[in-house]
């Protein structure tokens, strides 16, 4: 298991509570997801967006993004869904899709361990391993 973020805590039992702001401010990079928290083989990623990321899918993976501050548009090939703070979205395996954000927003990202920022689209702005914090 890993350390504990900064603005987190672990009790006996090993919980851990996270504070979002104090783990969003930990970095500054756009399309970088860092691993917050592991459960049930899926982890749990934070990420920062802004401007266009590349069209992409996940043939074995559904994808859900929870805007936590700030918001942005996914654009899907079929309609474009806006999400803003405290809403998110699941994105179904096998969907192509892109996010966009016109300014910086905060996403927390629950997806299967493994599962690439990418996609099947690959490219430069792949993270193979994204950090933990």
């Amino acid at each position: 298991m890993s350390e504990p973020v900064s603005g987190a805590t672990r009790d006996v039992a090993g919980a851990q509570k996270v504070n979002l702001a104090a783990a969003f401010a930990q970095f500054n990079e756009h399309w970088s997801p860092r691993i917050i928290g592991e459960l049930n083989g899926q982890h749990v990623k934070l990420a920062k967006f802004q401007g266009e990321f590349v069209w992409h899918q996940h043939a074995h993976e559904d994808e859900m993004f929870l805007v936590v501050r700030g918001s942005f548009a996914m654009q899907l090939r079929d309609r474009t869904v806006s999400l803003g703070e405290g809403e998110f979205l699941i994105v179904p395996r096998g969907v192509e899709h892109r996010p966009v954000a016109a300014e910086e927003v905060w996403v927390v990202l629950f997806e299967p361990a493994g599962t690439l920022n990418t996609g099947s689209a690959g490219g430069e702005r792949t993270v193979r391993e994204p950090p933990r914090l």
